[in-house]
């Protein structure tokens, strides 16, 4: 429940400061670093390393 109180409350500061550039940089860093996360307990963290 908390998670998505502060991702309203992100939400909402991107609204009023009129930041939304911001969004898409963050949306991918979370998607990076899940993928890394993930692939690091599998076979496949060796070919994912190499890209970075």
């Amino acid at each position: 429940m908390a998670k998505i109180s502060i991702i309203k409350e992100f939400w909402e500061f991107l609204k009023v400061r009129k930041r939304y550039w911001l969004a898409p940089i963050l949306i991918i860093l979370a998607l990076l670093s899940i993928l890394i996360v993930f692939s690091q307990s599998s076979a496949v963290a060796p070919f994912i390393y190499t890209l970075f």
